[in-house]
C-alpha cells in the first residue's frame, strides 16, 4: 500500500519550508482569534493540495534548487487557506460536530465566529498574496474561490430538490473539489515560471486528480469500515444524490426512483432509511459502477504525465493517483 509518506519524500524539504513559512505570516492579533487560527491550522489535514504544488513544481523547475524557493512556498499557501476556508465555512453549513476526529471550529466557538474565521483565513491569505508582489500566482488562484461557492450553491439547490444529473453531479465536484486540485498542479509549474503548456497540462492533470478524489470520497461515504472522519453515509442523511446512488437512479423505473427518493427524503430522521438505501446502492452495483468512473480519472491522469522523463517527482506523481484510488481515509 502506497503511502502519504512515501509520496512525500521527494519533497520533505519543500513542505517543511512551506509549513515554516504559513506558521511565519499566518498571525493574527488578540488571544481568541490567534488561538482559533491555530487550532484550524493545526487540523489541516493530509496536505494534499501544498504537497501537489511542491511536486509539480519540482517537475517542472530548470534546476531541482528552483521548487523550494519562495513562488512555491506561496503558491501552496494560497491554495491550501482557501481549502482551510472553506472547510471551516462546510461545518458551519452542514452543522458539523467534528472535523477529523476533533471538535470542529463550530463546536468549540460557536457558528458566527467560525465563519469570521473563514473569512479571516481567505482576507489574510489575499493580503499576503497581494504584499508579495507575485500577482500572477495571486491571479492563478483566485477563481478557484468563486467555482468552491458555485459549486456548493448547486449541491444544495440539488439536494433540497432532490433532483440530479449525471453532468450536473459532475459539475458539482468539479468547481467544489477539481476546480482547486488543478490549480494547486498547475500553480506549482507557474512557481517555478514553466511553459504555459506545461501549466496548462499540469492543470488538467490536477483536475482529473480531482474528481477521482471526490468520486472516491463519494464511494467511501458508503463503506461503514472507511476512516472518513464523518459518520458513514453521512450524504445520504444530509439528502445529497452522489455517483453511487445516480448509477442505481438512472437504471431505475419511474416508478423505483420514487420510492427511492422518498426514502431519501426522510434520511435524516430515519436510520432504517439510510441502511436501505446503503444496501441497494452496494448491492445493485453502485458503487461498483462509480469505481469504474474514478478509475478512468485515474488513468487519465496518470497519460497526462507521459510527456515527463522518470524522475522521483514523476513517480511520486503516479504513486499519488494510485493512493487517492486506494485510500480510506
Amino acid at each position: 500500500m502506497i503511502t502519504l509518506e512515501d509520496i512525500r519524500k521527494p519533497v520533505t524539504a519543500e513542505l517543511e519550508a512551506f509549513d515554516a513559512f504559513v506558521e511565519s505570516q499566518f498571525t493574527a492579533e488578540g488571544e481568541l482569534l490567534s488561538d482559533m487560527l491555530r487550532y484550524a491550522l493545526s487540523s489541516r489535514g493530509k496536505g494534499i493540495r501544498p504537497l501537489l504544488v511542491m511536486l509539480s513544481a519540482a517537475l517542472n523547475a530548470p534546476v531541482k534548487a528552483a521548487a523550494g524557493g519562495r513562488r512555491a512556498c506561496l503558491a501552496a499557501m494560497l491554495v491550501e487557506m482557501i481549502h482551510v476556508a472553506s472547510l471551516i465555512h462546510d461545518d458551519v453549513i452542514d452543522e458539523a460536530d467534528t472535523r477529523r476526529g476533533k471538535p470542529s471550529v463550530n463546536a468549540r466557538w460557536q457558528s458566527h465566529k467560525a465563519v469570521i474565521l473563514g473569512d479571516y483565513i481567505l482576507a489574510k491569505n489575499m493580503n499576503i498574496g497581494l504584499l508579495s508582489g507575485q500577482f500572477d500566482l495571486v491571479t492563478h488562484v483566485c477563481g478557484a474561490m468563486a467555482a468552491l461557492c458555485e459549486g456548493e450553491v448547486l449541491q444544495d439547490e440539488c439536494a433540497a430538490a432532490h433532483r440530479m444529473t449525471r453532468q450536473t453531479y459532475l459539475d458539482i465536484i468539479y468547481k467544489k473539489t477539481a476546480s482547486l486540485l488543478g490549480v494547486s498542479a498547475s500553480a506549482g509549474a507557474l512557481a517555478v515560471r514553466a511553459t504555459r503548456d506545461k501549466v496548462a497540462t499540469m492543470r488538467r492533470f490536477g483536475e482529473a486528480v480531482g474528481m477521482a478524489f471526490q468520486i472516491q470520497d463519494d464511494i467511501l461515504d458508503y463503506t461503514p469500515s472507511a476512516q472518513t472522519g464523518k459518520p458513514a453515509c453521512n450524504d445520504l442523511r444530509e439528502g445529497k444524490i452522489t455517483l453511487p446512488l445516480l448509477a442505481v437512479l438512472d437504471r431505475a423505473s419511474a416508478e423505483r426512483r420514487a420510492d427511492l427518493l422518498g426514502r431519501l427524503a426522510r434520511c435524516h430522521e430515519d436510520d432504517s432509511e439510510v441502511e436501505y438505501l446503503r444496501g441497494v446502492v452496494e448491492q445493485e452495483g453502485g458503487l461498483s459502477f462509480a469505481a469504474e468512473v474514478m478509475q478512468g480519472y485515474i488513468s487519465r491522469a496518470v497519460g497526462m504525465l507521459s510527456d515527463y522523463e522518470d524522475s522521483e517527482y514523476r513517480s511520486a506523481l503516479v504513486n499519488l493517483c494510485a493512493y487517492i484510488a486506494e485510500r480510506d481515509r
